[in-house]
């Protein structure tokens, strides 16, 4: 037996649209709204560029040890398509950490520095 209460909590009742800033629309000040999003746009950038040079990095071993994908993605501990998304720059795929683990496997020292 089908149990429709169930089905009528998932639908929903009302949507209200999202005007770009997730701040402003979860009911900050306009203005603290638009810092909130730039200083998540600026974390996001920094994190973006980590991986950015992470991949390259990676890829850059992979051309100066003249290594195909699949023999990269041995080394790597990934699948060669794992390989194919990082050298096609699909980094979105990949967390920071990983990258990070890829780039050890290399041999490489990875230095994170915070200010």
């Amino acid at each position: 037996m089908k149990n429709t209460h169930l089905d009528d909590d998932l639908k929903s009742s009302h949507i209200t649209p999202a005007l770009g800033n997730v701040f402003a629309d979860l009911g900050f000040a306009p203005a603290q709204a638009k810092a909130m999003l730039e200083e998540a746009d600026a974390h996001i950038a920094k994190s973006q560029k980590l991986k950015n040079d992470a991949a390259a990095a990676i890829a850059q071993w992979m051309q100066t040890e003249k290594l195909t994908q699949i023999a990269a993605s041995e080394i790597l501990e990934v699948s060669r398509p794992r390989v194919s998304d990082l050298v096609n720059a699909k980094l979105g795929r990949f967390s920071l950490d990983m990258l990070v683990a890829m780039l050890l496997r290399t041999g490489k020292s990875v230095e994170l520095v915070v200010h």
